[in-house]
């Protein structure tokens, strides 16, 4: 493990709901815990302990570029950004495409871990914010989803 890998860890075990996480990797072990001070939030299915939950994107936070009438899918963590679940294969989703809510639209690839992102909501994907293989950070908008009725 080297410093970047465990900044990364770190920043994902903040802003999860783990209380703590052991990674055993090369002879080397890495032990996170969370005390007192913060009470974390109990996750609503069993969290991976490298993933962090989503997070829907907070009022205010949107940059003006992504403001619109639609959802926006945010990151829930720092990684790499891509659209399909291996490279000969067809995107998650297209601009133009319908998704239920629960459909995998993209991957962030953090830690060696690829990590499916699913929409939170239903609609058709109006925006596609981040090229394929780029690094995203933690909340940085990824799609907008225009709601159906």
């Amino acid at each position: 493990m080297d410093a970047q890998e465990i900044r990364a860890l770190i920043e994902i075990f903040e802003r999860s709901s783990l209380t703590e996480l052991t990674l055993e990797r090369g002879g080397a072990r890495l032990t996170l815990r969370r005390e007192g001070g913060r009470a974390p939030t109990p996750a609503s299915t069993p969290a991976h302990p490298i993933t962090a939950p989503s997070v829907p994107a907070q009022p205010g936070t949107t940059p003006a570029s992504t403001a619109t009438d639609g959802h926006v899918i945010t990151s829930p963590l720092v990684g790499t950004f891509y659209r399909r679940p291996a490279p000969t294969e067809p995107p998650y989703v297209e601009i133009g495409d319908r998704v239920e809510k629960g459909d995998t639209v993209c991957i962030i690839e953090a830690m060696k871990v690829m990590n499916e992102i699913k929409a939170d909501s239903a609609g058709i994907v109006e925006k596609i914010l981040v090229e394929d293989g780029k690094p995203v950070e933690y909340g940085q908008p990824l799609m907008v989803v225009r709601p159906t009725s």
